[in-house]
């Protein structure tokens, strides 16, 4: 019998095709993006796969750019947000190395380019369809002359660009014809004039930001003529009122969303104009606008009988506008009432009882309400997926119960300052599928409640017990047992927390953001335990953790290279641990006041060595003690100071300080 034949495969990873490797690879992005770098640096063979395979990058540094982008020659989407200050020479590179690949590029917290540098990348990334510039503060009209040799760019972000007039709008809407999203917001130098060029110009338009611009309802006729417009965001515009829209007649069939909240010249007989054409609208955000929210405002929606999602926070709302929108608008879906402080049970009960496909619904600080409100919503709407009522104080401990049972697909509910208890808790656990759940200031749940949650919400991933101080070690433990999910934990001023639950949130690997602000017994031991095991952090709050101390910022400062933003005020940190958070390519946030063990040159050192710091909140007696060049210096990087004076303050007992609060929110 003959033997087979064996063959030698000298290279076994030929075997892969690239399209395989590549399925790998997106795998591995997809579970733990930080993975990709392990997988490169296993071989040269892998180290090569992930550079072709690799299309959208984050750089820490624009003096990087060169050598990362002659390695990742696929580029894509180029994100520049973490590189605070961009040079001219810096987008030269960018056009260069990545040409025709890049497709969009966000700018959108970068500083010292100018329109040289926007051109040289408008013209070499001739395939460039987006492109974020907002907060370029100091853009002006040449520089969107040169955005505007873009031509192929479908989506544009200008948000805060305060020099840019009419003029610059005017040479993008000639050069861009394609355009479909545009954002304006707050380009306090745009006016009518501007925005109806983009409406003549660039008919594909889909989506408008014109927030905060200084217009009137004249622009409106020509915006509404765009035959694909689906968004509209009117928010701030005090120049569009009711006699700038009474000649307004228009059939927008494609408008779906609109947003004419903030607008405080506009009153239910505009809006009847500006809804009159918008049959087919979905959803309308009216927040904070001046019409009362009445029966006769309320006639005006049995136009648009496919709304599904309206907004009325901060509005005046009668019980008859209620009732008169739950029976033209069965099919709403999205209802926010929050700080409508008029909204009474009678008024919430006559709506909710006919929206039967209800899904989300925002109470917050709706103070009139009772139970008898909150016992008609879990009766009425069983598909609930979001449910907000922070400071309704009224409700009854009881009235909680009937919320698990009844509202079983809840993944978000807030029901911070009420007064739920631990059987309240209880019920809720039965909301298998909840990812979010906010108990800050509620004084009547205890570990026990914490239990009931820890062992029936195993989705959870955001928790927020501020102020909430009967909970202990133990109650976290729960947590910590049951949500091996949690990404954001907030147990600030819940005094009664000591490093036992630090060690037992170890566990969940995936934590984020993790706030004890006002915990005294944390020490660096615990803080220790979350660094090595909880590598995915981004955002620590320790302040007035007075045990936290060098060691265990030096373990952030090893294992915590995601970290972004820090809270160090009031510790016990000195110049060593303060120094070592340079070893974070990606900080960019650090507070730290009050810290006594603290110098001069310590903190000098440490800004200058944290190369992508945008934020530094410093003691206000430190601006003189530091070299004025070095604060110039950092500046010109994109730092920004926040220096405050306030002095070490006593913390009040949570009953005492929730009255306090109460006496001044009427």
């Amino acid at each position: 019998m003959k033997k087979a034949k064996q063959i030698h495969i000298s290279k076994p990873f030929d075997l892969l095709s690239e399209e395989l490797v590549f399925i790998i690879l997106d795998l591995i992005a997809h579970n733990n993006p930080s993975d990709l770098k392990s997988f490169s640096l296993t071989c040269k063979w892998f180290y090569q796969f992930e550079a072709r395979h690799r299309n959208s990058l984050r750089p820490f540094r624009a003096e990087y750019l060169p050598r990362i982008l002659s390695r990742y020659r696929n580029t894509a989407d180029l994100d520049l947000t973490y590189c605070s200050r961009v040079t001219d020479y810096a987008l030269s590179v960018v056009g260069c190395l990545c040409g025709p690949t890049l497709h969009s590029v966000d700018l959108s917290r970068s500083s010292s380019f100018s329109a040289a540098g926007l051109l040289r990348l408008a013209v070499k990334c001739v395939n460039l369809v987006e492109i974020d510039l907002t907060n370029a503060t100091e853009m002006r009209d040449a520089d969107a002359a040169a955005v505007a040799e873009a031509r192929s760019l479908e989506r544009l972000k200008l948000g805060r660009c305060k020099l840019v007039t009419d003029m610059g709008i005017g040479c993008i809407a000639v050069g861009c014809r394609k355009l479909k999203m545009v954002s304006l917001k707050w380009c306090v130098g745009v006016g009518d004039l501007g925005v109806a060029l983009l409406a003549v110009k660039c008919k594909q338009i889909r989506s408008l930001d014109i927030s905060y611009l200084p217009i009137t309802g004249k622009c409106l006729h020509d915006i509404l003529k765009l035959e694909h417009l689906e968004e509209l965001i009117l928010q701030g515009c005090f120049g569009v009122d009711d006699d700038s829209l009474k000649s307004l007649r228009h059939d927008c069939k494609s408008l779906k969303k609109l947003n004419a909240s903030s607008c405080q010249n506009l009153t239910q007989r505009g809006l009847t104009s500006l809804l009159s054409g918008a049959r087919c609208l979905q959803r309308l955000d009216l927040a904070h606008c001046s019409s009362v929210i009445s029966l006769d405002f309320a006639s005006s929606l049995s136009k648009v009988s496919a709304l599904e999602s309206i907004r009325l926070d901060g509005c005046s709302v009668t019980a008859d506008g209620l009732k008169a929108i739950g029976t033209l608008c069965s099919s709403l879906k999205e209802l926010s009432l929050s700080k409508c402080v008029s909204v009474t049970d009678e008024g919430l009960c006559s709506l909710v009882m006919k929206l039967k496909d209800l899904r989300k619904l925002d109470i917050t600080c709706c103070r009139k309400l009772s139970g008898v409100s909150v016992i008609r919503i879990a009766s009425s709407c069983p598909k609930l997926v979001s449910l907000k009522m922070e400071s309704c104080s009224l409700v009854s401990r009881e009235a909680f119960w009937l919320i698990g049972q009844k509202c079983r697909l809840l993944e978000e509910l807030d029901l911070t300052d009420n007064e739920i208890d631990d059987e309240g808790l209880k019920s809720i656990s039965s909301c298998l599928s909840l990812s979010s759940l906010k108990l800050g200031i509620c004084l009547n749940i205890t570990d026990k409640g914490l239990s009931y949650i820890g062992i029936g919400c195993s989705n959870l991933r955001e928790l927020d017990l501020y102020r909430s101080v009967g909970i202990t070690d133990i109650g976290i433990s729960w947590i910590a047992q049951g949500c091996l999910t949690l990404e954001t934990i907030n147990i600030s001023y819940c005094k009664d927390i000591t490093d036992k639950s630090l060690l037992s949130l170890s566990r969940c690997s995936l934590l984020q953001t993790f706030e004890s602000r006002g915990c005294p017994n944390i020490t660096s031991q615990g803080l220790a335990a979350i660094a090595v095991l909880c590598k995915g952090l981004t955002k620590l709050d320790l302040k007035k953790c007075p045990h936290i101390n060098d060691s265990g910022l030096l373990t952030l400062a090893h294992f915590s290279q995601s970290l972004k933003q820090i809270n160090l005020s009031e510790t016990a940190v000195s110049d060593v641990g303060l120094v070592s958070l340079a070893n974070i390519g990606c900080m960019q946030s650090i507070a730290v006041v009050n810290s006594s063990g603290l110098s001069p040159s310590g903190v000098a050192a440490a800004l200058l060595g944290c190369g992508g710091l945008r934020k530094a909140k410093l003691h206000a007696s430190l601006r003189s003690l530091l070299p004025p060049s070095l604060i110039h210096h950092l500046e010109a990087r994109g730092c920004a100071f926040l220096w405050k004076d306030n002095t070490l303050q006593a913390e009040l007992d949570p009953k005492s300080w929730k009255l306090q609060l109460e006496d001044v929110v009427p």
